[in-house]
């Protein structure tokens, strides 16, 4: 199987060119090791400093809001956009979590609910499309789930060299490989043989295999028809993976029961089945979800773009 090649560390990444890099990975690692209940704290902080320097992202978080909830009161939506933009500026610790801490530290906030039914599928030897969204926590959810069960990750290599090594390093810890996105045939083979596969299909990755379908109020929302290539290839089993902190600070990873009457070898209205899953992913907890990507950037031809110039919001 061609899985992604580890990088390796090379002498050229100290020199001035990767300065900053190395600053920014010595940062994230040093942030980790202060206490978990100061790094949620300043992470809020971070998080509504950064909306004030880059008021666009915080007018698409506004936008998606809008988009797919016109019918919630405007004050219930403002409360999920401060969350929001908390959640963000946590994000940047819980990546340093899931790349740094030990595995006993994450074990400890970390619970794990539903891995019976992986274990289940790991008995008759079927595969699992570990169907996950980009909820901001993603990262130290992959981390805690290797810890127990191996698995392979979808993994895009960073177009900085030097940022590449340390991002492969930290999310290859724990029981877990990477594949990279183009390798479709390295995926296939690991689903036929078993293994589990962590695909996250809730992005706007542009119309080459995509469709249109409903998400949320969103009546054409451009949908990567990945999924169906993959079920329908392997008739592997689909397990949602959503990943929550709770009002504690502690986490629960929640593996749901493989999902039945997903529309084989009919890749649109396999869209529409997997929106709906992509829906109850991000309802389990909208605060913590990535709001600030453009998820509605691609439109049917013809229609305009509805991510138009507006003032930003007020924190």
């Amino acid at each position: 199987m061609n899985k992604y090649q580890a990088p390796k560390f090379k002498a050229a990444f100290l020199t001035p060119r990767y300065w900053g890099t190395l600053i920014i990975i010595s940062i994230m690692y040093s942030l980790s090791l202060l206490p978990f209940k100061l790094q949620l704290l300043l992470g809020r902080g971070i998080g509504r400093l950064a909306m004030r320097l880059m008021k666009k992202r915080q007018v698409t978080i506004k936008r998606n809001l809008e988009l797919c909830f016109p019918k919630m009161a405007e004050h219930e939506r403002a409360a999920i956009l401060k969350d929001n933009i908390d959640n963000t500026g946590i994000a940047l610790f819980e990546t340093a979590m899931a790349w740094f801490w030990s595995d006993k530290r994450v074990n400890k906030h970390v619970t794990i609910v539903g891995m019976e039914h992986l274990e289940a599928l790991e008995a008759q030897g079927k595969g699992a499309l570990m169907l996950a969204v980009h909820s901001m926590n993603l990262e130290l959810g992959a981390r805690a789930f290797g810890i127990k069960k191996s698995g392979m990750g979808v993994y895009r290599p960073n177009n900085n060299p030097c940022f590449d090594y340390f991002q492969y390093k930290g999310r290859s810890r724990s029981n877990r490989t990477l594949i990279d996105r183009k390798n479709v045939k390295g995926m296939l083979e690991a689903l036929n043989t078993g293994q589990r596969v962590w695909y996250a299909p809730d992005h706007d990755y542009g119309v080459r295999r995509s469709t249109f379908a409903p998400l949320f109020a969103v009546e054409r929302a451009c949908t990567t028809t990945g999924t169906s290539l993959l079920v329908d290839a392997t008739d592997c089993a689909i397990v949602p993976f959503t990943m929550v902190r709770g009002e504690d600070g502690h986490y629960t990873l929640t593996l749901s029961a493989p999902v039945d009457g997903f529309p084989k070898n009919d890749p649109e209205q396999a869209a529409v089945f997997v929106n709906k899953i992509v829906e109850k992913s991000i309802m389990a907890c909208p605060s913590q979800y990535m709001w600030l990507h453009r998820r509605f950037k691609t439109r049917p031809e013809g229609e305009c773009c509805l991510y138009k110039p507006r003032l930003a919001p007020a924190i």
